[in-house]
């Protein structure tokens, strides 16, 4: 291989680039190795759990906080799915945001037929624009019980179950749940990057959880105890990020052993999907400026993550670019997928996903390559809404 360099390059150059390939070939195998620490030590955590079935289901008082801003159309589609759960005392706080598309009156009719649903109305002031932590803190504050359980609008619960087990983990030491919140199947590369972004963020916080390092929740689908978040002081350190009422309260406040996790199908919450790279953009966007906030510790973790993926692929590129040998790139390549593959198969079964696995190569590479740009646009946004 050098003396065809030789032929080709002049001696300062071929040095040159014969120092370049050896840089990027230990640079791809160093992230190589990396990859597979977190595939077999970290997520297998979850490729492995077990879902238990309980005996008997823990049914005391909970209180569901749903925040909503002009989600009429989600309302009349979703609301109902909450009113019917399958459980003997729950209420549930539904903060009706300053809406201004008619919420209010469907509301104001809904809460007469059904008195376990409390109505907490904000409107628009002038001079103070809020964001959703406050929402949130209000219903908070309107709600009776001591085991708060949250989602969204737009958001359908899979079964008339699901208050029931998320409810259940309320015990022991257990402060804070972590639900799960798919996406739903519809055609197209734009719902598969969705779908596969879901699965890969679920597998990731999931999996620390299980490692004993929790770092973030879903606010579609998590719950936790009031008393922890008066404890906490509630969202006041982060009050000031848009976003961040679910992860950066979770970053902030989980311990490994105040926390669990709840993947049972019944109590998945499910989700419509962004319908164009735009909407789906801007919403990620929104979500990477809380990650600036999190603790040093979980921001190293993911940062190795996230940048031993991305410089794998990259580095490969360009290893091709220099015609490495065709045999090595391949064989750490496959090896790396085969171990990826015998992770995430059974982690996409219990998530209700599957059918991703036939697209993993694809979808892998476009996940990094999205979380590359994300964290790139993050440091110029400045101005952030939730709605």
């Amino acid at each position: 291989m050098l003396a065809e360099k030789s032929e080709i390059y002049p001696l300062n150059d071929f040095l040159r680039v014969d120092y370049l390939y050896i840089l990027l070939l230990v640079v791809f195998q160093i992230c190589f190795f990396i990859q597979l620490y977190y595939f077999i030590v970290i997520q297998q955590k979850l490729a492995s759990y077990q879902v238990s079935e309980p005996g008997t289901y823990t049914t005391g008082p909970v209180s569901v906080i749903i925040c909503a801003r002009n989600e009429l159309e989600n309302l009349k589609k979703n609301l109902s799915f909450f009113l019917e759960q399958d459980h003997p005392d729950f209420e549930i706080v539904l903060v009706n945001d300053c809406s201004n598309d008619g919420t209010d009156w469907y509301l104001k009719d809904l809460s007469a037929k059904h008195k376990n649903l409390k109505v907490v109305t904000l409107t628009d002031h002038p001079r103070f624009k809020h964001g959703k932590k406050f929402a949130v803190t209000l219903g908070i504050k309107a709600s009776k019980n001591e085991n708060m359980v949250f989602s969204d609008a737009d958001c359908r619960p899979d079964s008339n179950q699901w208050l029931a087990r998320m409810q259940h983990n309320f015990r022991d030491n257990a402060e804070i749940i972590l639900g799960y919140s798919p996406y739903e199947r519809r055609g197209g590369l734009l719902n598969l990057i969705i779908r596969f972004e879901t699965f890969s963020t679920a597998l990731n916080y999931f999996s620390f959880a299980l490692s004993g390092r929790p770092y973030m929740g879903v606010g579609r689908n998590m719950a936790y105890k009031k008393s922890l978040f008066f404890r906490g002081k509630g969202f006041a350190s982060h009050m000031h990020v848009m976003s961040g009422d679910d992860d950066l309260f979770v970053n902030q406040n989980a311990t490994g052993e105040n926390t669990v996790i709840e993947i049972h199908p019944e109590s998945h919450m499910w989700s419509e999907p962004k319908h164009t790279f735009t909407a789906y953009f801007r919403q990620k966007v929104r979500h990477q400026g809380a990650g600036k906030l999190y603790k040093s510790s979980h921001k190293r973790m993911l940062s190795w993550q996230a940048a031993s993926g991305a410089v794998f692929y990259l580095v490969l590129i360009g290893l091709i670019i220099l015609q490495a040998q065709w045999w090595l790139l391949l064989s750490i390549y496959l090896l790396r997928l085969i171990v990826q593959l015998f992770v995430y198969a059974p982690a996409l079964k219990k998530l209700r996903c599957f059918d991703l696995i036939w697209w993993l190569p694809v979808l892998d590479f476009i996940y990094y390559f999205y979380i590359m740009v994300l964290s790139f646009v993050a440091l110029f946004k400045k101005r952030l809404e939730w709605k």
